[in-house]
């Protein structure tokens, strides 16, 4: 783990942040992933505040977090930059705007109509990716999980977040991007979006529930090598008490694939850090 957090280092920037490669630019998803990742493997507030910093000072008046100046719609990086912050008093004031920005924010919701060719209820409320778009699983999981660290677990937009996700749940088990079936065909399931999912889920789904995506996630975790898919199906798992007895393994098999396919960007590798310290999942880490 040396390696990877070496690795991590090389992105940060002498303006505080760090960005996706090495010489690269900054980004607020891998500032947010770099201090997540550094923070639980034991570095200290002091040494990772110009990282907070510097998202806080990104941080646009109406409290979302841009992925890039002059890209506000794209806000996706707000329920990183909640992880980012939490439990550092320094940054209440901008993590409190983040998780009102995110309470009163949703996607675009219709009523579903006969004859529609989607499977999934499309009137329920989440997060979408980019605003003024329909919500969808990943961006929904993250914004639970963020909501929930702060403590807002029993608020309503989590709860109708929770009630996305198991509609979004697929008949055989796990989740895909959002959809459960297209012209009556069920879609495939995805190993990152059904560990987000679970991730999501875990404390406040029912087991029986969600055994079936559990079943199906155990069941293809070994066959995994990229490091965001592996990296959210071992968390997914380790949130339900199912981690993987050889995790850290695939861990250090995927990240030295490196040396074969060339460097992860920042966010992948720290990913690979937060998975080998959340031995019991992603919110139960930061909780």
């Amino acid at each position: 783990m040396k390696k990877a957090i070496s690795d991590i280092w090389k992105r940060s920037l002498s303006g505080g942040g760090f960005s996706l490669r090495r010489d690269g630019q900054y980004r607020p998803d891998a500032t947010a992933w770099a201090v997540m990742a550094l923070q639980l493997s034991g570095l200290t507030a002091d040494r990772l505040r110009p990282a907070r910093a510097r998202i806080a000072a990104e941080q646009d008046g109406d409290g979302r977090i841009a992925i890039a100046p002059g890209h506000a719609q794209a806000f996706w990086s707000t329920p990183l930059a909640v992880f980012a912050w939490h439990g550092q008093s320094e940054f209440d004031e901008p993590r409190s705007r983040a998780v009102a920005f995110l309470l009163r924010t949703e996607g675009t919701h219709f009523k579903k109509e006969p004859g529609n060719p989607a499977g999934h209820d499309p009137s329920i409320r989440g997060w979408p990716w980019i605003m003024d778009t329909h919500s969808w699983v990943e961006p929904t999981s993250l914004s639970i999980a963020a909501l929930r660290i702060e403590g807002h677990g029993a608020n309503e937009r989590v709860g109708e977040g929770v009630r996305l996700l198991m509609d979004r749940q697929l008949a055989s088990g796990g989740w895909n991007y959002g959809n459960t079936t297209v012209f009556g065909t069920e879609l495939a399931a995805m190993p990152e979006s059904t560990g987000l999912a679970l991730s999501a889920l875990s404390g406040v789904a029912e087991i029986q529930d969600v055994s079936h995506s559990i079943a199906h996630l155990k069941s293809t975790v070994e066959t995994l090598t990229t490091p965001f898919s592996l990296g959210w199906a071992i968390l997914g798992l380790a949130a339900w008490g199912e981690r993987p007895q050889n995790a850290g393994k695939m861990i250090d098999r995927c990240l030295d694939r490196q040396d074969r396919y060339g460097a992860y960007d920042t966010s992948l590798i720290a990913l690979m850090l937060v998975c080998r310290k959340a031995e019991r999942g992603l919110i139960h880490a930061f909780s």
